[in-house]
């Protein structure tokens, strides 16, 4: 598949089913400018502004000119100022945007530049960890919800105009049930967002924080990931109403 063409209906359908089935596609080997990548993604929804790509540095924009839907990712450098956001450090396990009362539906990653080693991006399935819930965490956690921070990016680095958050029972960010049905398979689902400054309104911080705990242990085990080494040309996709997902850090100079 060339991206830099526009999709006939029947690779549209094919792409939209297997995305359905597996949650996370890899489409190899692409040379697409941000025209092409912009276009891509609207055949899956409306786009909205990155919220990265809104952050600004010294009057610097994180997003190409012309494309606020698109955020530079990046550790480089340019006359001694970074070119994106999130730099070279690791980025915890993650639902984007959760902190919304409607978080977006899906993300899309294309590598330009990629590092020798490290950088890996992982993905939790949480269809399968709904799934193997135990009987009694089960229980506890039916019928609960939880607020998702919104002081903190994925990288742990506190947002512009926010404190940092000393009583969780205060955290800032929407509330989410904690069991979602995805409304195009009808199948359910955790939806966990971040589990920095999260908590479950109607428990005590320190059942919150037990619950919340045993939660994220269980829905981060190995056998519901997958964990992706990057090559330039690369291309994700992921459904981010039933996927968490996280990124290794790297050398700066690798």
């Amino acid at each position: 598949i060339d991206l830099r063409n526009e999709l006939d209906p029947i690779t549209l359908n094919g792409i939209r089913k297997a995305w359905r089935e597996h949650l996370v596609l890899l489409i190899r080997n692409q040379e697409i400018s941000n025209a092409d990548l912009v276009r891509f993604s609207e055949y899956f929804g409306e786009l909205r502004a990155s919220p990265l790509g809104e952050a600004r540095m010294r009057g610097r924009s994180r997003s190409p000119e012309g494309f606020h839907q698109v955020a530079i990712i990046s550790n480089v450098t340019k006359d001694g100022l970074p070119i994106g956001s999130l730099g070279n450090g690791e980025a915890i396990w993650h639902t984007d945007m959760s902190y919304m009362e409607t978080p977006i539906k899906a993300a899309i990653l294309y590598a330009l530049e990629v590092p020798s080693s490290g950088g890996n991006t992982g993905f939790a399935n949480m269809y399968l960890a709904y799934d193997s819930l135990p009987n009694d965490l089960r229980s506890r956690l039916e019928d609960q919800v939880c607020i998702h921070d919104h002081s903190l990016n994925s990288a742990g680095f506190l947002r512009r105009g926010y404190e940092e958050v000393t009583d969780v029972t205060k955290t800032p960010g929407a509330k989410h049930p904690l069991f979602r049905t995805h409304p195009e398979t009808g199948r359910q689902a955790l939806f966990l967002g971040r589990r920095r400054n999260a908590y479950i309104p109607g428990l005590s911080v320190e059942q919150s924080e037990e619950l919340l705990d045993a939660v994220w242990a269980h829905a981060t085990q190995p056998q519901f990931t997958w964990h992706h080494k990057w090559k330039v040309g690369d291309l994700l996709m992921w459904d981010n109403r039933v996927v968490l997902h996280r990124r290794d850090s790297f050398d700066d100079k690798a």
